[in-house]
Order: structure tokens, then C-alpha cells, then sequence
């Protein structure tokens, strides 16, 4: 009895450490009801599913065929957060030809053998996935089902059933998209407030993809109709097109810093360049800036690198949640970040980066144990006016001169040189920095020292924006 006793102690304190518990209670609560929604409709759908050893063969070649795929991608890998695949081109077809009883259960396997044989994940989060996509197959299952009443009414043969057919399948296919999506991008929302869920869902690239999958499906499904053995002749197919997906992923990566998911340097300045040069052809406003963590080495000796890292990543995971949808953010490298802000003109450009600098302030930051700590950040800005005529390297060596300024004025704080009359000194003092570490502010070049001074115009000019917070 005491062996039992503390078995069940055991059991209990594994369960309370499950990662799952550290989420939001509502994110909680939704992954468990998904959960269970997906146990309790494959229970009903058994329960009255009529079974029919043709069924069993079809379900048994098609769900060989994605294990297989899932299998040619073990060499591939499978990068963490979001990713993309084709597994879902054979569980369509499932879906379409066979009860919704098999729907509901076909993602259970290629799930099993992500985890398993491709990369190890948190357990919650494959479940969740293969529910959500149980649940979303099994939606596209019904409603074809329930479309497919009207259609078996018109005469077989016909052109005009032929297109119902088809037009029965894509509503489907569409179905189990908008299901799945509302399901993941909830999931990912509640992980990662800051993440515009709205904006990936309608991102080209996705979209194509979906369509893709979609269409492949859509084939699949009729060819596996016709003939099965038309279900391993198109295997290589999709194994090519789960490669192509992956070599996307690459592209998508090489433009990406690995740590803050940010633009990197190097794609965000060439970005930046056209952008520039668009804007001075169109006689547009433009600002670009450059943000800097203040006493950001004495963060990582203090607490070490580790919550140095996060620190980077929790301010570029805000970003895109205080910037417009058409302003691009990039790591510029070690702790500075730049911001790219078109159709900006020098006092909106000045009120945007303030309110980035606010917004990072009040950032709730922890170190592991749990040990709250402020960072803040200096901002220079740089704004191109409309009519002006620079190029983007003397926007960032002013953006930068600007930096200094606000470094040498007390840190956490926004500096702006306009070009309305050449590269302008345009300050901007907020509050005294106060930053969790205090000691001294090291004297560093002012935009007047960096600058030549026929570029500079002095404070009081009837051109300057000065903004107190």
C-alpha cells in the first residue's frame, strides 16, 4: 500500500512539472479542450463507423505513404516553431474517400513519427498539433460528405459532376485550412503575444503554400479514386515538393538572424537601400533608427549570457508589435537593432522610436531566478525628409551620431537629426535614465563632434523638434 502510495506521489509531482502547466490559464484551458474534442469525436465516429476491409486497404497505402514521406525527411530536419510539410496532401485524400471516422485518427502516425524519428518536441505542443489537425480533417471529412449528397443526384459521367465533384473537395480542403489555422495561430498568439497572427496567415508565401497543398491534394485524391496504386507512383512527387517546401525554409533562414528572428544585417540594409533610393525618387519621407541596450555588458556579467540572449530575444519579439506593418526591424549586431520607417516624416519618426523606447522599458524581464530586472534602451534617429536627396549610409552615420548623443545625455532616451536644411542636430530629452545599475555615463563623441559643422545646425533652431517624456 505505501509502494502504491508513493507511485501515485510520483505520478502526481511528473504531472506537475509538465511544461504545459507554465502557459496561460486560458491557453491551457484551450489545448485541452481541443484535446479532448479530438478523443471525444474519434469515440463517436468509431462508435458508429461501419468498417469495410476496402476502407482499411485504402487507409492502410495512403498512411504508409505519409509515414514515408515522414521518414525522407529525417536527413531534412525539422527546425523549431512553425513549420511546413505536405503530410497533410495524403490525409486529405483520406478524408475525401474514406468515413471521417479515419480522418480523425490520420494525423496520429505522422505525428507519432515527428517526434520520434525527426526531432523531439515539447509533448504538449505534438499533441495539440495532432488534435488540431484531427479535428481540422475531420471537419473537411464531414462537410464533403454532406456535400458529396447533392452531387451523387447528378448523372454520373456528366461534365456537371465532374465539376461538383471538384468544387466538393476544394470547399473541403478550405475548411480544414481555416480550422487548422484558427487552431495553431491561437495556440502560437497565447505562446507569443507580440506575434501578428492575422499578418502571417495572409503572407503570400503561406498562402501559396496552402494553395499548393491544396491543389496536389485535391489531384491525389482523384487519381487514388480511380486507381490506388497511383498513391505510391506520386510519393516521389511529394517527397520532392517537402524538399522544395525546405529549401524555402533555408532561404527564409539566410535572410533571418538565428537568435531574435530579426532581419539580419545584411538583408535589412539591402532592404533599406531601396527603400532609400525609392524614397528619394518619390520625394517621400523616411527615418531609419538605430536602438542601442543600455549597459548591455553589464547585464550579461551580471546575470550571464544565457539571460543576456533572452534579453535580445524579448525585445525583438516586441518590436512588431509597437511598429507599423510596412516598417522593417533588423539586429545590426552584438545589442544594437535598426528600424527602417517609411512614409515618415522626422516628428512622427521621433514619436515612433520614443514610443519603442518606452514600450522596452516596461518590458517584464526575469533572470532564472526569478529576479526581476529593467532594461532600457537609447534611440537615434534619422530622418530623410521629403525633397531630400541622401543615401542610407549617412542616414545611419546620423542615426548613430544621434545614439552617442542620447548615450552621453543619460541613456534611455530618443536623439533625432532631420535633413530638413542637410544633416540637423534635432534633440530630444526624455527623463533621467534609470536604468537598474546606475553608476556613471561615459563620455562619449556628440552628433557636433561626428558631424562636420556645416552640417550641423545648433539647438534653438526654428527647424528642431524637441519632445520631453
Amino acid at each position: 500500500m505505501a509502494d502504491a502510495h508513493r507511485s501515485l506521489a510520483r505520478w502526481a509531482d511528473s504531472v506537475r512539472a509538465w511544461p504545459l502547466w507554465q502557459l496561460r490559464r486560458w491557453l491551457i484551458a484551450v489545448i485541452l479542450l481541443v484535446v479532448m474534442a479530438h478523443a471525444a469525436a474519434i469515440g463517436f465516429a468509431v462508435s458508429v463507423l461501419s468498417v469495410r476491409p476496402h476502407d482499411l486497404v485504402i487507409f492502410g497505402v495512403l498512411l504508409a505513404c505519409a509515414a514515408i514521406t515522414v521518414e525522407m525527411r529525417r536527413n531534412q530536419g525539422d527546425a523549431a516553431g512553425l513549420n511546413k510539410d505536405v503530410y497533410g496532401v495524403w490525409e486529405l485524400a483520406i478524408a475525401i474517400l474514406l468515413p471521417p471516422a479515419y480522418a480523425l485518427v490520420a494525423s496520429i502516425v505522422p505525428i507519432m513519427l515527428l517526434q520520434w524519428r525527426v526531432r523531439r518536441s515539447v509533448l504538449y505542443r505534438r499533441v495539440y498539433t495532432m488534435s488540431a489537425l484531427g479535428l481540422s480533417f475531420g471537419g473537411a471529412s464531414v462537410t464533403f460528405h454532406l456535400l458529396a449528397v447533392p452531387v451523387r443526384g447528378i448523372e454520373p459521367g456528366t461534365a456537371l459532376r465532374a465539376l461538383a465533384w471538384l468544387a466538393a473537395v476544394l470547399v473541403s480542403g478550405v475548411v480544414k485550412t481555416a480550422l487548422n489555422k484558427v487552431m495553431i495561430m491561437t495556440a502560437v498568439k497565447g505562446t507569443e503575444p507580440s506575434q501578428r497572427v492575422i499578418r502571417n496567415i495572409f503572407k503570400r508565401e503561406p498562402l501559396y503554400n496552402d494553395l499548393a497543398e491544396l491543389c496536389t491534394g485535391t489531384l491525389l485524391t482523384y487519381g487514388v479514386a480511380t486507381n490506388l496504386f497511383l498513391a505510391p507512383v506520386a510519393l516521389p512527387v511529394l517527397v520532392l515538393l517537402q524538399r522544395s517546401l525546405g529549401h524555402a525554409q533555408l532561404l527564409s533562414d539566410s535572410r533571418t538572424d538565428a537568435k531574435t528572428g530579426l532581419l539580419n544585417a545584411r538583408t535589412w540594409e539591402r532592404e533599406a537601400k531601396a527603400e532609400v533610393a525609392r524614397a528619394v525618387r518619390a520625394r517621400m519621407a523616411l527615418a531609419v533608427a538605430v536602438i542601442d541596450i543600455d549597459w548591455f555588458k553589464l547585464v550579461n556579467d551580471t546575470y550571464g549570457h544565457l539571460f543576456g540572449d533572452e534579453v535580445l530575444k524579448e525585445i525583438a519579439r516586441c518590436l512588431p508589435g509597437v511598429l507599423r506593418d510596412y516598417d522593417s526591424a533588423g539586429r545590426f549586431g552584438g545589442e544594437e537593432f535598426v528600424l527602417l520607417l517609411p512614409h515618415t516624416r522626422a516628428v512622427d519618426a521621433f514619436r515612433i522610436a520614443d514610443r519603442v523606447r518606452d514600450h522596452i522599458s516596461g518590458l517584464s524581464l526575469h533572470t532564472p531566478d526569478v529576479q526581476s530586472v529593467q532594461v532600457t534602451v537609447s534611440v537615434g534617429v534619422a530622418a530623410l525628409d521629403a525633397g531630400s536627396r541622401r543615401e542610407l549610409s549617412e542616414l545611419l552615420g546620423a542615426a548613430d551620431a544621434a545614439l552617442y548623443r542620447a548615450k552621453r545625455d543619460g541613456r534611455n532616451q530618443v536623439q533625432m537629426i532631420s535633413t530638413t536644411r542637410g544633416l540637423s542636430a534635432v534633440g530630444a530629452r526624455t527623463a533621467a535614465s534609470m536604468n537598474a545599475f546606475g553608476g556613471g555615463v561615459p563620455a562619449a563623441p556628440s552628433v557636433w563632434d561626428v558631424l562636420p559643422r556645416d552640417q550641423v545646425r545648433p539647438a534653438g533652431d526654428t527647424d528642431e523638434v524637441r519632445a520631453r517624456v
